[in-house]
């Protein structure tokens, strides 16, 4: 067995290969390119020609470097940066190929409890990319928002009173239409009224009339530069709000396509309030390998809803799991808070744990703990959620304990 440790950059990858003895037998340098893992590929065959006889160990699982080295056939090792990070001496030199060489030496020692990579069916890795980068577009779209609030509040606040959320897309049309206060004074209420039933405004008599009477109330007033620049930026921040929430419902109908298509939708589709965006965010971060997670605790530490403990002499307790995949947990910690609101026994579970003087994100996360669980039964037996089947369950695990 040989270790591979590749320490990957944008440019270029450092590469140092160790025998099981630790002796360095190469270590090179290739570039980011075609030609350059193609030379990856064929040094470290000169060694060996047997794709398995290498563990690769690298500080990510994806990229167009991992995405190589599978398809070669060689086996890849994932490791998070903070345990190179732990490994370092006391001196904290750190270099390209310091860690590199770190990287190989952790395979040779680690190997043991390391877990090989193996990727995501493609339907699944679509759905999981395709989840990730519609909350990354839906945090830009929280972002304008409120840029678009503030900017207002500078030289035009009584717009934000005009509608019940200013991000509505009538209300986003209106502020285009009457980007300050002198030209919504112009107007008249038919006029207004006009301009609302042309967009569909379920109450369009009544609102112009609220709006007209706002406008016309006194007002602070913004110094005419101030109107104007600001005026400016306002129209700029609704364009791209527009466009972000175009793609983001554009994201939904592909989402929903591919989620369709999926033999375990129903499972997912049939928890108490996941319809919607939740349902195909658990179903990509949990994957459809049953071979992937060892028993339910793997995924509730994945998850982040398992607690870690910290203790120091007579010092002892619990506390938030810091190391989890991101998405995930937010995706358990949205379900939980949709579920006690649709399921009694989540309900009283969350009511229970805030009783106990628990925050309510702590309370969210022990009950996403126990939905975990709850998942992990139906995703293993290829089972749809039955509440009566969780009250027995429960019921029996309350009498044993007993």
């Amino acid at each position: 067995m040989y270790f591979v440790g590749i320490d990957w950059a944008d440019l270029h990858h450092d590469v140092a290969v160790l025998d099981e003895k630790g002796q360095e037998l190469k270590y090179f340098t290739v570039p980011h390119k075609r030609e350059g893992m193609e030379q990856l590929k064929q040094k470290l065959l000169s060694i060996d020609p047997d794709p398995e006889s290498f563990a690769c160990m690298v500080e990510t699982k994806n990229g167009l470097l991992v995405q190589f080295l599978l398809e070669a056939g060689f086996p890849v090792y994932p490791l998070n940066p903070k345990v190179v990070d732990y490994r370092r001496k006391p001196s904290g030199a750190k270099s390209d190929p310091i860690d590199a060489r770190l990287l190989a030496n952790i395979g040779r020692s680690d190997l043991a409890q390391l877990k090989r990579l193996k990727p995501d069916a493609e339907l699944i890795a679509e759905l999981k990319m395709l989840t990730r980068d519609q909350d990354g577009l839906i945090q830009e779209s929280t972002r304008l928002t409120n840029k678009l609030i503030a900017c207002l509040k500078e030289y035009y606040p009584v717009a934000l009173g005009f509608f019940s959320k200013p991000t509505l897309p009538v209300a986003l049309e209106f502020y285009k239409c009457y980007p300050t206060l002198e030209l919504v004074r112009k107007a008249t209420v038919p006029e207004i009224a006009a301009f609302l039933k042309k967009h569909r405004h379920p109450r369009p008599n009544q609102t112009a009339i609220s709006i007209w009477q706002k406008a016309h109330e006194p007002q602070l007033c913004a110094r005419t530069p101030t109107v104007r620049a600001k005026c400016r930026l306002m129209l700029a921040l609704v364009g791209q709000l527009e466009v972000v929430r175009k793609q983001i419902d554009a994201y939904d109908e592909e989402i929903n396509r591919l989620f369709q298509l999926h033999s375990d939708s129903r499972i997912f589709a049939s928890l108490p309030g996941a319809a919607g965006r939740l349902a195909p965010r658990l179903l990509a971060e949990w994957s459809d390998d049953r071979e992937r997670y060892e028993d339910a605790a793997v995924v509730q530490a994945l998850a982040g809803t398992s607690p870690v403990l910290f203790q120091s002499g007579k010092y002892r307790f619990a506390r938030q799991r810091k190391s989890c995949v991101k998405p995930f947990r937010r995706a358990m910690h949205l379900f939980a808070f949709q579920s006690i609101s649709q399921v009694p026994w989540a309900r009283e579970y969350y009511d229970t744990k805030r009783s106990q003087g628990k925050t309510h994100h702590e309370a969210l996360r022990a009950l996403a703990n126990i939905w975990v669980r709850v998942i992990f039964a139906m995703w293993k037996n290829r089972t749809c959620y039955d509440e009566a089947t969780f009250i027995a369950a429960r019921a029996r695990h309350l009498n044993w304990a007993a």
